[in-house]
């Protein structure tokens, strides 16, 4: 069964990315996640970073607004911003150069990479009232829970957020205050080993689990001989938001729905059973042990390493894997996820925003920095160097954008499934924690069968 709010990438891409949904962010702390424990990441595949990780040479762009910006020279803000890979890098570079052209002076503060964590800080801070930070990234789903802490950019980038796609625009609006702006979107995608298909006679990706799998256990056999740390395929296994995007694709690429349809909880159901039994299955075979302990960048160093075959990520991956010294540039590509037969690939959608803090000291000075981060040029820059999506139509299309993001057009065909925080509102966060909760204990042996039953009941609580 498909829900009616995946549509299919290529209407995404073509209409200018135009999201199919109209995400209300998440809220509640009260359920606070208690991580099962956990296996660490074995040794075989993410315990150093990947090679190839280099300082970033491009050179940012100059900050468009820097003139109006001046007038604050000396001010100095702090923002939280992105700790996951490429994407940490040109945090930096792009807050020195907005420094070096302004005067403003920014401290940048890396937020927790897991998602969960950075959602319970940024509870903790506004909370708390604190005028510590100034400039936050938001999750897709986090715009309504913290919206009464956010400060109303509509009066300043109002008419800057009409290039960006409308409905990531009305995502960000709550009780008519525009208290976010669109950054960059993302979803979910299989990457693959070229190198290594043709090596042990693939001749193209797997469409379907069934052949994920012979692929996996075929390829990891012929390569462990030669390296003891090699596996098939790694995602994200630790008990976070992480898997309930991983745990999400697979239910539904199995045929399971969404999680909630119809304002109904309608996970427990003999396909999404299937689904989250087979990924059990995959632990200590074409996945190592550890990965119920792996992040986004647990996974990625693994791949990167040329210890996987196979590996399911976000699109910041591809241009860490492309890198100058990377071992795998030029060896590896990127597919849909797959799917069972008669079923459709699905990506979890992802994305991230920038916001300002009600409690900032600073606000016009913070406001100076979401515009450079946001605009066209920051957003290119971001999109060619760091394979970060653009939410700005015209820069999509732009063909430096194009030409470093090739792999957009291999995935046009993606069902791009949305987190039901539009049916769970300010309550999402507890949808999340319960759903991942109950796939971890799947994943540490438990039978589906007997796990989603209370899964499901605690989705029609948060539902009531």
């Amino acid at each position: 069964m498909i829900p009616n709010t995946a549509r299919r990438l290529g209407k995404w891409l073509s209409s200018a990315l135009l999201l199919p949904l109209s995400l209300t962010a998440c809220e509640g702390g009260k359920d606070k996640p208690a991580q099962p424990a956990q296996d660490k990441p074995a040794a075989s595949a993410a315990v150093a970073p990947a090679p190839g990780d280099t300082a970033i040479k491009e050179k940012p762009p100059a900050v468009a607004n820097a003139e109006a910006a001046k007038k604050f020279k000396g001010v100095k803000i702090t923002y939280y911003g992105d700790a996951v890979g490429i994407n940490a890098e040109l945090d930096k570079v792009m807050t020195k150069k907005f420094t070096e052209d302004t005067g403003i002076v920014v401290n940048v503060v890396p937020r927790p990479k897991d998602s969960t964590e950075s959602y319970a800080a940024y509870q903790r801070l506004f909370q708390a009232e604190s005028a510590d930070v100034d400039v936050v990234m938001l999750d897709v789903i986090w715009p309504g829970a913290f919206a009464q802490h956010l400060l109303d950019l509509g009066p300043a980038l109002g008419e800057a957020a009409k290039q960006h796609v409308e409905s990531l625009v009305k995502n960000n609006q709550v009780d008519g205050k525009l208290v976010a702006i669109p950054w960059y979107t993302d979803f979910g995608m299989l990457y693959y080993r070229t190198d290594l298909l043709q090596k042990h006679g693939f001749s193209k990706p797997p469409e379907t689990w069934d052949e994920l799998e012979q692929m996996a256990k075929k390829i990891q056999d012929g390569e462990k001989p030669q390296n003891a740390n090699f596996t098939g395929f790694v995602w994200q296994g630790k008990a976070y938001e992480g898997l309930s995007c991983n745990a999400l694709e697979w239910v539904f690429s199995h045929g399971g729905g969404s999680l909630i349809e119809d304002k109904k909880a309608t996970l427990n159901n003999p396909q999404a059973i299937k689904a989250l039994n087979r990924a059990r299955g995959w632990i200590g075979g074409i996945s190592p042990a550890g990965v119920t302990g792996y992040e986004e960048e647990d996974a990625r160093n693994a791949f990167q390493s040329g210890n996987a075959a196979f590996m399911r990520n976000w699109p910041y991956a591809y241009s860490a894997g492309n890198a100058d010294k990377s071992p795998i540039k030029g060896k590896f590509d990127v597919a849909p996820l797959p799917h069972e037969p008669g079923q459709k690939s699905a990506g979890t959608v992802g994305g991230w925003q920038l916001g300002v803090s009600r409690f900032s000291k600073n606000q016009e000075a913070a406001i100076e920095l979401v515009r450079y981060l946001a605009g066209p040029e920051g957003q290119k820059f971001r999109a060619v160097v760091g394979s970060s999506i653009p939410t700005i139509a015209s820069v999509q299309q732009d063909p430096d954008v194009v030409k470093a993001m090739p792999f957009l057009a291999k995935v046009k065909d993606v069902s791009l499934v949305p987190r039901p925080s539009n049916t769970t509102g300010a309550r999402y966060n507890e949808a999340s924690i319960a759903f991942f909760q109950g796939v971890s204990e799947v994943l540490q042996g438990k039978d589906a069968k007997d796990v989603l039953p209370q899964v499901e009941q605690r989705l029609g609580r948060v539902l009531r």
